[in-house]
Formats: C-alpha cells, sequence, structure tokens
C-alpha cells in the first residue's frame, strides 16, 4: 500500500481505535507491501523511518497532542532519528508497530516506535523532536501544559541520553564547519 494510502487509512480509521494517554502507547496493525521492499526483498531502512512517521501521526491524533497543536499553530518537527533494525520484514508478513513518549527534556520529546511480529522486535526508530509554532520552538513543559497536563518526566535511559548529546555534538561540529566555510569564503 502507498505510504499516502496508509496515512490516509490511519486518518479515516483513526476514531475506531482507543485513545491514548501521553505516557502510553498506540499500536497498528500492518502489512508488508511490494513497495516497502528494497532489492534484498525486505522492508529497507528508509521505509522503517517513514512507517514510523504514520506511527507518531497515530499517537498524535489518539493522544490529544493534534488538538494542542492546531490550537497552538504548532507543526511536529523530527530533529534527529536512530534506528536499529533486528529482524527482516518481507513481503506480506504482518507486524504491529507500536509507539511510545520515551520523555522529554527542556527542549526535546523522545519517542519510540517499535516494530514487532510474534512479539519479537524486529526494528526500532527512535526520534527526538519537537512542536515549532509562530515563535520558534515551544518547549515539552508548555506543550504538555497547552494540553492540560503536568506529568513529571520519566527519567530518560542513559542510552538516550547519551544519544542525545552526540546529536548536540553533531550539530555544534556542523555550525562551526560552516562558519568556517563562510569565513574562508
Amino acid at each position: 500500500m502507498n505510504l499516502w494510502l496508509r496515512l490516509i487509512w490511519m486518518l479515516l480509521t483513526v476514531w475506531r481505535r482507543r485513545q491514548v494517554s501521553i505516557l502510553g502507547a498506540s499500536s497498528l496493525s500492518m502489512r508488508v507491501m511490494p513497495n516497502d521492499l528494497d532489492f534484498n526483498g525486505h522492508v529497507n531502512n528508509g521505509r522503517f523511518l517513514t512507517l514510523a512517521d504514520v506511527g507518531r501521526m497515530d499517537f498524535v491524533l489518539r493522544s490529544g497532542a493534534a488538538k494542542a497543536a492546531f490550537r497552538m499553530r504548532a507543526l511536529p518537527i523530527v530533529g534527529d532519528s536512530l534506528a536499529k533494525f533486528r529482524r527482516d520484514l518481507k513481503l506480506f508478513e504482518r507486524y504491529e508497530l507500536q509507539t511510545r513518549l520515551l520523555g522529554w527534556d527542556d527542549k526535546w520529546t523522545f519517542m519510540e516506535h517499535r516494530f514487532l511480529r510474534h512479539g519479537r522486535v524486529l526494528g526500532v526508530v527512535v526520534i527526538r523532536g519537537l512542536f515549532k509554532g509562530p515563535q520558534g520552538p515551544i518547549t515539552p513543559a508548555a506543550f504538555l501544559a497547552a494540553m492540560d497536563l503536568r506529568p513529571e518526566a520519566p527519567a530518560l535511559p542513559d542510552w538516550v541520553l547519551d544519544w542525545s548529546r552526540s546529536c548536540d555534538a553533531l550539530s555544534r561540529n556542523l555550525r562551526a564547519e560552516e562558519e568556517i566555510a563562510v569565513t574562508s569564503a
């Protein structure tokens, strides 16, 4: 199924799935289609990231975050992503995509997308993202307050904190490279 068709189908059927709490998990049942495959005959790495987008949209709609984003005229932005591939997903296999919010810090929210088949984790996509409004990035605390929520941030696993620090370091390095290129031009 084309990704646009998957997205439209998810949007048309979201009302049938239960609401999720901001610290809960959403789940979508999916099937591998021919356009999901690469030359090796399995779901390719880029498709895992794109399918995670569909799961993230489902979570945002079912958690009520979409309503808050609409009121704030905010758009979701993915800043960084990380993927771990463990097992193949082959043509026409069914799988479950579970999406959950891992937690947040002063700037970023961290989400996990698990691809499961028969209870086994086939792949994981983790993103750090934020909502950006007309005035710029919205802190997770401000966004949650707009949802009338004030939950305490769950403790992020050490590997997430390490990954986030490495993303920050890469951003600093890229900015420094750009400054050098501008001054030497």
